[in-house]
């Protein structure tokens, strides 16, 4: 097991014991009041290479039935996205809500760095279902690495996700799916609680 320094969380190898779970009280904080910030709000400053990487890594450490890694990563930094924003523009102008359609770009736009979590869920061993989940569960775990950084998220979709040739622009290939853009960077403002979910309603005890 080896660790970079103290900020970056330790690494293991092939057969190395993997410590138990200890109680957290720190982890219990951060995963009490996660909050996804506005995309288009994100500023700098947001993770540098390092830190990126080691986001991913922590990502990646997600259930994968199978051991098959249905999805894959694209960091998209500033310039790369304002040229495909650009492109995308035109698509949006031919839409049935164009102003709508524009205005959401801004969400693609804002933040220092996104990472795109393709799901490349395919048939075989293993429902694709399940494949799918496990890279939504990807996008989750992202989530949390950015906030143990101490940088604010976003997850989201937007409709160049599910329209082919927009997605395309991303580098998403014929049969994969966009699971996410995780926007990261920090929030010029504190976030406002919102609604949650009524637990007794939804949750059902059985002995």
């Amino acid at each position: 097991m080896t660790g970079n320094d103290l900020n970056i969380a330790p690494t293991f190898i092939l057969g190395d014991a993997v410590p138990d779970p200890e109680p957290s009280p720190e982890l219990q904080r951060r995963l009490a009041i996660r909050r996804s910030a506005p995309a288009q709000a994100l500023a700098t400053p947001g993770p540098d290479r390092d830190q990126l990487t080691d986001i991913l890594r922590l990502g990646a450490r997600s259930p994968d039935h199978g051991k098959m890694t249905p999805w894959r990563f694209v960091v998209l930094g500033p310039q790369s996205r304002a040229d495909i924003a650009e492109k995308l523009a035109a698509y949006a102008t031919a839409s049935d809500m164009p102003a709508k359609a524009v205005a959401v770009l801004a969400k693609l736009t804002a933040a220092p760095v996104s990472i795109l979590v393709v799901s490349t869920a395919r048939e075989g061993a293993k429902p694709v279902w399940e494949q799918e989940l496990s890279a939504g569960a990807v996008c989750m775990n992202l989530e949390h690495a950015a906030s143990a950084h101490g940088f604010a998220t976003s997850w989201i979709t937007d409709w160049y996700s599910y329209d082919a040739e927009a997605a395309a622009l991303f580098g998403v290939r014929t049969g994969e799916k966009v699971a996410g853009f995780i926007h990261i960077g920090t929030s010029p403002d504190p976030l406002l609680e919102r609604e949650r979910p009524d637990l007794t309603a939804l949750t059902e005890w059985r002995d």
